[in-house]
């Protein structure tokens, strides 16, 4: 799609786990194998492998203040990489490190590319402002349309500047088929979690917003008593969320049904164990990674009725909504999920898989931000 052989520079805070990281990472293995070069600028982290794998040429900068003193020091930083491996894009991934891109970009007359990966909080002025460089791209790429709407409605920006790119999952390795060998019986050994019990998991890091909380409400609240509730992700240090998370499930007497995982760097595997598929979360997700990948997997998925799940879920057909917020709601929608049959649930995840194939493939995803670089590489 790009007629000679480019080098694009990403920016980000830090190679960690999350969507907008793997994200980028995708994205590096795009360029790479059309032939162009990627390079990333972020501190490092749990994905550095990750990047290299991907033919990413990975460059550590201090990329994760919000010092405004220090973003303005990271401009000279990325300006001198851009110059030295002669960049003839940048591409930001978050707003602190998007500051020093775009004046960077400017000085060095490249195009600029944000994409606004999540729904930020706008309650004082200064912080209008910190977030609103994610729209001063040459092109915006919003991750869902919903997304793309709130960018109209906060900036009034163009939508001929805006472009909708959902996010993208690897088929090959979300495949229920290629989950062989004991990867989900050692995890279903660390998690204590019995054969035949049915499991109902909701993966994403551990804070308020994903609605951990709820889903141990609606667990209590579920007529299916023998029913196991598994939450997989990290919880970023934030142990007293945590604790607060099992002493809720003790006050309401699941605290034996309910297991924190942690993270784990095998998510099919992971997804092999569940019956059900959750994702609750109280705010709009931006767009909701995990249903997608679990929704290729085959999983049966229950999600809250806003944000980017409305995209991504047919109601009835390739995954269920739930009105947000609402615990018995919640328990109601996964009793009867467990009620059905294995073999409609079997149905269901096929379905599912297929949607996601067609719509929410890698592929797609990477090759609509290959024509987006087209358009302002010529």
């Amino acid at each position: 799609m790009i007629d000679r052989r480019h080098t694009i520079l990403q920016l980000l805070p830090r190679l960690d786990q999350g969507g907008a990281e793997r994200v980028v990472v995708e994205i590096a293995e795009a360029l790479n194998q059309a032939g162009h070069r990627a390079l990333i600028a972020a501190e490092p982290g749990h994905l550095n492998g990750a990047a290299a794998r991907a033919g990413a040429e990975c460059f550590v900068l201090p990329l994760a203040t919000k010092s405004p003193f220090r973003i303005w020091r990271n401009i000279n930083r990325i300006l001198d990489l851009a110059l030295d491996e002669h960049v003839e894009l940048i591409h930001a991934h978050s707003r602190a490190p998007a500051w020093s891109g775009y004046k960077a970009a400017r000085k060095l007359r490249v195009p600029f590319v944000t994409t606004y990966h999540g729904s930020y909080s706008e309650n004082s002025p200064p912080k209008r402002r910190y977030n609103q460089v994610m729209v001063e791209g040459d092109r915006v790429v919003a991750v869902s349309h919903y997304i793309a709407a709130l960018i109209h409605s906060r900036y009034g920006t163009r939508a001929e500047k805006i472009r909708v790119v959902h996010g993208g999952v690897d088929t090959r390795i979300f495949d229920p088929d290629m989950v062989r060998g004991d990867r989900s019986v050692r995890l279903a050994r660390a998690w204590r979690a019995d054969a035949g019990q049915p499991a109902i998991m909701l993966p994403g890091r551990l804070t308020g917003w994903k609605g951990q909380k709820l889903f141990i409400q609606a667990l209590a609240k579920m007529r299916h008593k023998d029913a196991l509730g598994i939450l997989v992700g990290s919880d970023q240090g934030r142990t007293a969320y945590t604790q607060s998370l099992i002493t809720l499930a003790e006050q309401l007497g699941v605290a034996d049904r309910l297991r924190i995982a942690g993270p784990t760097d095998d998510m099919p595997a992971a997804f092999m164990l569940a019956d059900v598929v959750v994702n609750c979360s109280t705010n709009p997700e931006a767009f909701g990674r995990t249903i997608i990948e679990a929704q290729s997997m085959g999983r049966v998925v229950v999600a809250a009725d806003h944000g980017g799940a409305r995209e991504t879920i047919i109601d009835g057909t390739t995954g269920l909504l739930v009105p947000p917020g609402n615990a018995a709601a919640l328990a109601d929608m996964l009793d009867g999920v467990l009620d059905q049959d294995v073999t409609s649930r079997i149905a269901f995840g096929a379905r599912a898989r297929a949607h996601i194939q067609q719509n929410f493939s890698l592929r797609v995803m990477q090759d609509k931000m290959l024509e987006i670089y087209a358009e302002l590489l010529g």
